[in-house]
């Protein structure tokens, strides 16, 4: 197992699995997370969907107000993670 899922991130995990209805979701959220904690992972994940467009890292980096260097960050993690962002992406649309 990878270091990083310790029992409390895969309690965190869980506990996001199970809840299926928006509004509880996003309450959550924001009981856990600050408004531009959240305003930033919306971001990083349209700058992961505008990369699976197709938009180059300096297009991404302009229409999200990101620094190349996370946009490129997103990118690998897009291409060498765990699968997450494809995950996310198959179910929205921005």
């Amino acid at each position: 197992m990878p270091t990083w899922k310790t029992k409390k991130i895969k309690t965190l995990g869980s506990a996001l699995a199970r809840i299926h209805d928006e509004q509880d979701m996003l309450a959550l959220l924001r009981d856990i997370c600050t408004i531009e904690e959240l305003k930033e992972i919306a971001n990083r994940l349209f700058a992961a969907q505008l990369l699976e467009e197709g938009y180059t890292y300096r297009d991404v980096a302009k229409k999200t107000g990101m620094s190349t260097t996370t946009v490129t960050r997103i990118a690998h993690w897009l291409q060498h993670g765990e699968g997450g962002y494809g995950v996310a992406l198959k179910k929205i649309s921005f």
